[in-house]
């Protein structure tokens, strides 16, 4: 769990560091839909070069970004396993204990795994490079339309900036609980099946009420500093789009327009 990267904002002076958050978030949703046309690996090639580019660019490590993905090596193995259980189409590639491991089911996980990995990455780099607060004033700005429909546009986007926060805290919190009971005895890694639902339990309860205390003091601080939900609000910092915003927008709908071209004439 160190290892979780997602929601850390990392203070640098680089220029995506300094873009509108609104056109990062919408250019971030850009290269999400790009990811999602079936442009064979071409495409990801193309998509995971642009997003290594913005990584440099940003002056992250990229090791930073890929520690994002040790969490998810789990899921992908069960993803794995059940595409060779489920997929039976295809050449068989090899047999282990009577079961016939088929082309299709391999290359299928590879490429959820593939696209998985690069929503991750900018995913991780929109949250490393954008502060939570610029974060709720660029997502409330865009959900500013859905106004007229009588959608709290202003709570939506603080409940989402809370969530991406609290990531790295509870995960922070989780390593200090898994050391105290460490230091009492507590093994989840070692001992039998049972021993280690009886630890996973054991950490699981105090992290639930740490994350309620958690909940209840920054409620007593937003309702002591006079916060009213649905109530009119004003802005001491007002978000204004410059001509790099503008570049990074039109270069990531370029970019969808080439997996659209890729996945309809060469994929």
């Amino acid at each position: 769990m160190s290892n979780m990267t997602l929601g850390k904002y990392i203070p640098l002076d680089s220029i995506i560091h300094k873009m509108d958050p609104r056109a990062k978030i919408i250019a971030m949703l850009l290269l999400v839909t790009a990811i999602f046309f079936p442009s064979g690996w071409l495409g990801y090639g193309i998509i995971g070069c642009c997003i290594i580019f913005t990584v440099f660019l940003a002056k992250l490590n990229l090791k930073f970004v890929l520690k994002s993905m040790k969490p998810m090596i789990t899921m992908m193995f069960f993803l794995f396993i059940i595409n060779v259980l489920v997929i039976k189409s295809g050449d068989v590639l090899f047999t282990i204990f009577n079961l016939s491991v088929y082309s299709d089911a391999v290359f299928q996980t590879l490429y959820i795994i593939v696209r998985l990995i690069l929503m991750i990455m900018i995913t991780t780099t929109l949250t490393a490079t954008t502060k939570p607060l610029d974060l709720t004033l660029g997502i409330e700005d865009l959900l500013i339309p859905l106004k007229r429909f009588k959608v709290p546009a202003h709570e939506i986007a603080m409940l989402i900036s809370i969530a991406l926060r609290f990531i790295p805290d509870l995960i922070d919190e989780t390593q200090r609980i898994m050391k105290a009971q460490a230091s009492r005895g507590v093994d989840i890694q070692e001992g039998k099946f049972k021993e280690k639902i009886m630890a996973i339990l054991s950490l699981i309860v105090p992290l639930f009420v740490s994350a309620l205390q958690r909940a209840e003091d920054l409620a007593n601080a937003m309702e002591a500093r006079g916060f009213v939900p649905g109530a009119k609000r004003t802005r001491y910092k007002v978000l204004k789009m410059k001509y790099y915003d503008y570049i990074l927008i039109t270069s990531s709908i370029f970019l969808v327009l080439l997996m659209w071209f890729i996945s309809r004439f060469y994929a």
